[in-house]
């Protein structure tokens, strides 16, 4: 038997737990920058709030139905997480991180004990212990597990945020409500081609022969199907290393100088680098992008990207900046206001494993010196030491003009109590 716990509306539940009088207040919180909504509370949902929403052509609904709009606080948000996984690790030993606030449980050994009871068990300690309340879903297989998850979290009052799908009653009562476009794995593409076929419910999709999926979904989509059917067929998977790593931003106004624009991207880079480095990988790729605004229609519009291939696989921040820098020369126009850039780096593999170019290797000083830079780093705060194509003397910030105090994470911003 899997389990699913997923936190409700996360973000706005983090924040609630810190100020209880935003209870029933509509909430959203902002991406980076304070730019398009990522986050929503129920009320917030039911003014027609669109997931992604741009903030600034929302500004004049948020005031007239008093939505409390807040700054992505992702100290906050990630320390909470910590503590539900955490909190979930005592009901089962075996756990998949799926996401910030999802993972998966494999419940073994409970046949002589109430299941939902246990689930309430379970809804009840991660409540108390961390405010933070979530919907259950247990099934025999992980992609049911997802599907009693929809259904514990559509209808709280009558599962009690607890959802047994424990009979093939149960089982096909819910495919039957569940439409092809929401099950879990079923991209829009795919979704799409399901409909053209007459497939509209997750259920009409089982019923498909195991040739016809996998001839139109691949291999991935016939071991979903399995799973839809009860029969176990997607494990839990342990933690890996990240495929692709990414660092993109909109700056808080349009920049024209390349100089200002390179000491961005280079700064981006940096931080790819130190995340290649933390999970011990070194990367043969990078792409790097500029955008205009796309919102601003006055403006003339740019956007352009470049894949640059590194020498050899490296994880130096130094030897990465160079080839961002060779992208950005190639990539860069003068006379457009440049809004949004990034950098990621792709074909990833294990520091361990790396083959060097036969006609040119990595400075040996590289290694050492990365690893001082971080431990300097970790002791004294990020981007103590920089490098020479970033501004030494610009404390990187980005737009956060609502973000709630770290609580959790920083002891000047610890919450204080009157009485």
């Amino acid at each position: 038997m899997y389990a699913l716990i997923d936190c409700n509306n996360f973000y706005a539940s983090c924040e609630r737990v810190f100020n209880p009088a935003l209870n029933g207040k509509p909430i959203v919180v902002l991406s980076n920058n304070d730019g398009c909504v990522v986050a929503r509370s129920n009320e917030a949902k039911a003014l027609g709030i669109p997931m992604g929403a741009p903030a600034f052509q929302y500004k004049k609904l948020f005031a007239q139905e008093n939505v409390q709009v807040f700054s992505s606080n992702y100290a906050l948000y990630g320390d909470m997480s910590s503590r539900v996984m955490s909190l979930l690790t005592s009901f089962a030993p075996e756990i998949e991180i799926y996401s910030i606030d999802e993972a998966f449980l494999k419940i073994e050994g409970f046949e002589m004990f109430c299941l939902k009871s246990h689930g309430m068990r379970m809804h009840q300690h991660i409540l108390k212990g961390t405010g933070i309340p979530v919907s259950i879903g247990m099934a025999p297989t992980k992609a049911l597990s997802k599907v009693a998850n929809r259904i514990a979290k559509k209808f709280p009052e009558r599962t009690q945020n607890v959802y047994l799908m424990d009979s093939e009653k149960k089982r096909v009562k819910a495919l039957k409500w569940l439409a092809v476009e929401d099950i879990w794995g079923i991209g829009k593409k795919h979704a799409k081609k399901l409909k053209a076929h007459n497939i509209n419910s997750a259920y009409e999709f089982t019923q498909l022969s195991d040739d016809w999926v996998r001839k139109h979904l691949s291999v991935v989509g016939l071991r979903l199907k399995k799973d839809l059917e009860g029969v176990p067929t997607l494990a839990l998977e342990s933690p890996a290393s990240k495929k692709r790593i990414a660092a993109t931003r909109s700056f808080k106004k349009n920049l024209l100088n390349y100089e200002e624009i390179k000491e961005q991207i280079s700064t981006f880079t940096v931080s790819c680098a130190e995340k290649l480095r933390r999970q011990n990988s070194n990367c043969h790729l990078l792409l790097i992008f500029l955008q205009t605004n796309r919102f601003r229609k006055d403006l003339p519009q740019y956007g352009r990207s470049i894949a640059v291939k590194t020498p050899f696989a490296t994880n130096s921040s130094m030897e990465l900046i160079r080839c961002a820098e060779k992208g950005l020369q190639t990539i860069f126009k003068e006379g457009y206001a440049y809004k949004k850039a990034g950098v990621i780096v792709l074909e990833l593999s294990p520091t361990k494993s790396s083959q060097l170019n036969l006609f040119s290797s990595e400075n040996k000083k590289h290694a050492p010196l990365m690893k001082v830079v971080d431990r300097l780093n970790k002791a004294y705060g990020r981007h103590h030491v920089k490098f020479g194509a970033q501004v030494l003397d610009r404390k990187w910030k980005i737009k956060q003009e609502k973000r709630s105090p770290r609580y959790t994470t920083h002891l000047r911003e610890v919450i204080s109590v009157k009485s």
